[in-house]
């Protein structure tokens, strides 16, 4: 599990991961990015990131980003695409 405090224009470039991601907003607004397609995720809202899938996000709001990333395995690992 991780816990994101981005600053607005911070986060990760496109990536991906072997295993199942659950990233949950809890205050602001990202725009995640699944490789094809870009969508607001805000406060109290989630996204589920299936195995393999390409992804990413950037903080677009005025103020700090906080969420929880959540990888569905017991190590991390990460492929990064760009």
């Amino acid at each position: 599990m991780l816990f994101v405090d981005a600053n607005p224009g911070e986060g990760p470039r496109l990536h991906r991961h072997p295993y199942v991601e659950i990233l949950i907003v809890l205050e602001g607004t990202s725009t995640f990015d699944d490789g094809v397609s870009k969508r607001a995720v805000r406060a109290g809202e989630l996204a589920v990131v299936d195995a393999g899938q390409a992804h990413g996000f950037v903080n677009n709001g005025p103020g700090v980003l906080r969420q929880i990333d959540i990888h569905l395995s017991p190590t991390f690992i990460t492929e990064w695409l760009a």
